[in-house]
């Protein structure tokens, strides 16, 4: 008896702190899912987060490493000025510095952007499917997100996206050039319907995939002082592990990021390595061809195997199956990572040895 009046005593305290120890945190939280990343094997390829499939060439970790043993000071926080690297990103992009600011990966620019433009004034417009990073953010702010469709080019459903703007609190509209996960460019009628928003409305083009498209927008930036183009060192630079985005905007936008950037927000090491990676970068961006080469490749053969594809821009290639979750869990089965998203199949391009282990999963799991 005793032991049943104690199990009803744990189970009243449950119902009771389940409803009142958590008052202290906003209620929309409750619907929100953190997201979800799993442990991966050694073995297993990566073909499911557009990373590059080369690793820094050895000599260039040699470099990086006498900076952490000679240069870098563990003790001392960064230099949170960032002057040296901004002043890299400005050469490489033919700018000025004031025209850069650094985040701890695009994401935290992302969510700053937000900060500066969303709180307190109005919701993000974007088109669906897309990264789906400006979303998530969004909503753990509490900023409203307004989704429009795409046709089956992909292109954005500039109507909807119009009757919006028109009717709803627009801020921001976040798009993607090319497109995370369907690899198409913006075509003309949508940079022309971008230049048509009012300059009240922070327009954000996510530049990440720039070192393989080749294609930009940052000549408009004097043009659109409500323009921001975001980059990233994860994808053509292979820096992935390192965490480093950079935004380019005009110096007002700049400065408020500034303003909410958090103190030292790049490690002194990222930051080394992205200015290192920037006075390396014909070395780097060297295996670019080779990689649109094998883009180009698994575009074909996944066309000729009666799988509806798309041509892409970026380091991946969108398709589509029969039931795109079961394939991308057979295929999990056997080793290989693909992204399952956006109602298909997203398959970053790997090595030519990943490249013939990801075909004899594919044809194995029935592709």
């Amino acid at each position: 008896m005793p032991n049943n009046l104690c199990y009803q005593v744990f189970v009243w305290y449950e119902q009771v702190s389940s409803k009142f120890m958590t008052a202290y945190l906003r209620p929309e939280l409750s619907s929100l899912t953190s997201y979800h990343l799993e442990a991966i094997a050694s073995n297993v390829i990566k073909l499911d987060a557009n990373e590059s499939p080369y690793d820094l060439p050895l000599e260039f970790k040699r470099q990086l490493g006498a900076l952490v043993q000679q240069d870098i000071a563990s003790n001392i926080y960064p230099d949170g000025i960032y002057g040296a690297l901004k002043q890299a990103i400005a050469d490489y992009t033919a700018l000025s510095p004031e025209y850069i600011s650094l985040g701890n990966g695009s994401d935290e620019l992302i969510r700053s952007l937000l900060v500066i433009s969303c709180l307190g004034r109005g919701g993000i417009l974007i088109a669906e499917p897309t990264f789906a990073m400006y979303g998530i953010l969004a909503e753990t702010l509490g900023i409203r997100v307004y989704r429009v469709g795409r046709n089956p080019h992909w292109q954005i459903d500039l109507d909807k996206a119009q009757a919006v703007v028109e009717r709803e609190n627009v801020a921001a509209v976040f798009v993607v050039h090319p497109n995370s996960p369907t690899g198409n460019l913006l075509n003309a009628s949508e940079i022309a319907w971008l230049k048509s928003l009012p300059q009240r409305i922070l327009v954000v083009i996510d530049e990440a995939y720039y070192e393989f498209s080749r294609s930009s927008l940052i000549s408009e930036i004097a043009n659109f002082p409500n323009w921001v183009i975001l980059r990233t060192f994860s994808k053509g630079f292979r820096l992935a592990a390192y965490r480093i985005g950079y935004a380019i905007a005009s110096p007002a936008i700049i400065s408020a990021l500034e303003k909410v950037r958090l103190p030292y927000n790049l490690p002194t090491i990222s930051a080394r390595a992205a200015h290192l990676a920037l006075e390396h970068s014909p070395e780097l961006l060297a295996v670019i061809p080779e990689i649109l080469k094998g883009r180009d490749e698994l575009y074909q053969r996944l066309q000729d195997s009666g799988v509806q594809v798309w041509q892409s821009r970026a380091n991946f290639v969108f398709c589509q199956t029969a039931d795109p979750a079961t394939m991308a869990q057979r295929m999990r089965s056997q080793g290989v990572l693909i992204r399952h998203t956006g109602g298909g199949l997203r398959i970053t391009v790997g090595t030519a040895e990943q490249m013939a282990r990801f075909w004899s999963a594919w044809q194995r799991a029935g592709g």
